[in-house]
């Protein structure tokens, strides 16, 4: 994770995560989109399976709307992205029919 800080991520945001990859979701593309690290996913994952996924608990651990912040900025990220690549390809295919 960037400088060396943890992430600390409610057990509803854990088992929804899991239910992506579980639904059919790469871990890696779940992890993009939901901002996390793919290891830290697939750790979720294993121990899901596992039936040992706990919660951290800690003092200083995320509140709900900082969990939603952050999933918006990876979402923001990847529409942003997906922005580029079409505004790209509209320009190469609109340069071919000239």
């Amino acid at each position: 994770m960037r400088n060396g800080k943890r992430g600390r991520y409610t057990q509803e945001f854990k088992l929804e995560a899991v239910r992506l990859v579980e639904s059919g979701q790469s871990i890696a593309g779940a992890a993009r989109s939901l901002g996390v690290v793919e290891q830290t996913l697939s750790n979720w994952v294993r121990l899901h399976r596992a039936g040992k996924l706990k919660e951290v608990n800690c003092k200083a651990g995320v509140t709900a709307e900082q969990m939603e912040i952050s999933r918006l900025r990876a979402e923001l990220v990847r529409v942003t992205m997906e922005r580029d690549i079409l505004g790209k390809a509209t320009a190469y295919f609109a340069k071919g029919q000239k």
